[in-house]
């Protein structure tokens, strides 16, 4: 869902059900709001969220990527969201895990409900990540708390997630949608071509990891985790609500 007003635009990852999970057609809508938000001169301001309470975003819909899906897209958003020139705010309430987590670290801030978790996931499930999309991590957390982050798929809480500096503030979810105006309301009485040099010049200081993706990493250092059965055994493993068995590709 799209939505603009008073300044803020508003994008919602429509798919309460399936704890709004990403398929290559939520990518797609996804890209084409944020675009239109960037070149819209009314909008100030970006707001991402997640349909319902249960979830922001839980990563990739894990039978999409069990199908294929996965290994046809690469990951360009947290790119666009770094290089689009206004400031965008995570409203997270509930899970952000796997893609649904770094979605929310690319954004400029990230605004949580207190019963909200964190994570990431691919290791878990055997779905490769790889370029800026984990290095940036190591700019947000540091680098001991980011490999911990991305290797050991452990689950955070939000006043964790709040304690490392992943997040920026943390409210009760009857309090969220203030909270977030709040920052809107501040951000939009700002200089926009103020806050888009300040964006730029964090920008710049990605610059020497923001080159490779994901599918770059893959194909160099993992090119037949998509053909050796590695990748499938993590989606079945998950779909069957079984321990996966990656000892065979160790």
């Amino acid at each position: 869902m799209y939505e603009k007003q008073g300044g803020v635009a508003r994008i919602t990852i429509n798919r309460p059900t399936k704890l709004n999970s990403l398929t290559g057609a939520t990518l797609g809508e996804l890209s084409a709001a944020l675009k239109d938000a960037a070149a819209d001169r009314e909008v100030g301001v970006v707001v991402l969220t997640g349909a319902g309470d249960r979830a922001f975003c839980a990563g990739g819909d894990i039978n999409w990527e069990a199908a294929g899906g996965l290994e046809k897209h690469d990951w360009h958003l947290g790119r666009q969201i770094v290089d689009l020139p206004k400031p965008v705010i995570a409203r997270v309430s509930g899970y952000a895990i796997g893609a649904g987590n770094h979605l929310a670290y690319f954004c400029d801030f990230t605004i949580a409900a207190d019963h909200s978790t964190f994570g990431q996931n691919g290791p878990r499930v055997g779905s490769p990540a790889g370029g800026y999309v984990v290095s940036h991590a190591a700019s947000i957390v540091g680098h001991k708390r980011a490999r911990e982050m991305w290797m050991l798929c452990r689950r955070y809480t939000a006043q964790q997630a709040l304690e490392w500096g992943l997040i920026n503030s943390v409210v009760a979810l009857a309090d969220l949608d203030l909270e977030v105006a709040r920052w809107c309301e501040e951000l939009l009485s700002l200089s926009p071509s103020s806050l888009r040099t300040v964006k730029a010049s964090f920008r710049l200081h990605m610059e020497s990891y923001m080159g490779r993706n994901v599918s770059d990493m893959v194909q160099e250092f993992a090119p037949d985790i998509f053909t050796s059965g590695e990748q499938q055994e993590g989606a079945t493993a998950f779909l069957e609500k079984r321990p996966p068995n990656f000892s065979r590709w160790r």
